[in-house]
This record gives C-alpha cells, sequence and structure tokens, in this order.
C-alpha cells in the first residue's frame, strides 16, 4: 500500500547495495500483488461490465508489473533466481511425473 502524504519515503540517501535492492524489489513485488488482490476484490464487488473491464485490465498491469519486477530481481540476486528457477521445475517434473501416471 501507498504510504500517502511523503513523497520522499522510498528515497533513500545513498546507493544501496545489490543485497538491499533485491530486498526492495521484493517489497515490490509484494506490493504489486496486494494491489491485484485489491482490484480483483473490486471487480467481484460489482455487476458494471464497463467498470470490470477497466478494472481486469489495470490487474493485467499490475501482473506485467510483477513479471518485470521479478526479472530485476534475478538480474540483482543469482540466489532468488536459482530458486525460483529449481521450485519451476519441480512443479515441471511433477506434471510430466502425473502424466505418465496409468488412469485406474
Amino acid at each position: 500500500m501507498a504510504i500517502l502524504g511523503n513523497p520522499f519515503v522510498a528515497n533513500v540517501p545513498r546507493k544501496m547495495s545489490n543485497e538491499e535492492l533485491a530486498q526492495a524489489i521484493r517489497v515490490d513485488i509484494a506490493g504489486e500483488l496486494e494491489a491485484i488482490i485489491g482490484y480483483e476484490a473490486h471487480v467481484m464487488s460489482t455487476d458494471d461490465e464497463n467498470v470490470k473491464k477497466v478494472l481486469n485490465h489495470i490487474a493485467d498491469e499490475e501482473r506485467r508489473h510483477v513479471g518485470e519486477l521479478e526479472e530485476v530481481l534475478y538480474m540483482l540476486s543469482a540466489k532468488d533466481s536459482q530458486f525460483m528457477e529449481e521450485g519451476k521445475q519441480k512443479i515441471k517434473d511433477q506434471k510430466a511425473q502425473n502424466f505418465q501416471q496409468p488412469i485406474q
């Protein structure tokens, strides 16, 4: 959520290390995910199709931001990149294994 009233709240008086910037990017990702949840809640709370269309578009923009921020995070943190890719591969392997199981 945005902190209103202080336009300099995110300013840092020095250059951040890659580790510090990676942590800040993780917070940014969490904020984008929160925004998606909020917009989707708004969509569920109305029957106005035009409003739903606009809110869904905005939520999709936030999803793009998550993807962009994840790529920035991977540039900054080899550890994040490694573990995220391992997690993705684990799911792919499990899906492949389930497809090979005979139907009973």
